[in-house]
């Protein structure tokens, strides 16, 4: 995403944690997903989005009709890039490998190239999906 929406966000007091495009009761839908170490709230969620939408308004990020949604990436959130494991240590973590296996378990350490779950580290490029999970 543009570097200019990652510091308007960031001067609303929040950082960009990802975007996602999705198609939900047959509505496509662009989301932005925002973090804050003091959490984020709809008031939050509400100031990002009066910022965005007008930008968004005169280039729109996909194409043809969409909705346009600002939210809190959630307790139990996807993990794509290297920042986000690192954010997550010490957090519950399923991981889909390439080869169909899978792995859970906490997060132990994370770098720019793998992530380590208990004995096990694991290259990026071999995780298919991963998310957080939290036990209710």
């Amino acid at each position: 995403m543009n570097e200019n929406i990652e510091k308007l966000i960031e001067n609303c007091g929040a950082k960009l944690y990802d975007t996602e495009n999705v198609i939900e009761n047959g509505h496509k839908i662009f989301r932005v997903l925002i973090t804050s170490k003091d959490g984020i709230n709809l008031g939050k969620c509400e100031e990002v989005s009066r910022i965005l939408s007008p930008i968004f308004d005169l280039n729109p990020p996909v194409n043809g009709h969409y909705y346009f949604e600002v939210s809190s990436p959630g307790i139990e959130r996807n993990l794509k890039l290297p920042k986000h494991f690192k954010a997550s240590i010490g957090e519950k973590v399923k991981i889909k490998l390439d080869n169909e296996k899978s792995v859970e378990g906490v997060i132990k350490n994370a770098d720019d190239d793998c992530v380590e779950i208990g004995e096990d580290k694991i290259l990026y490029q071999n995780i298919k999906k991963a998310r957080t999970y939290f036990e209710w």
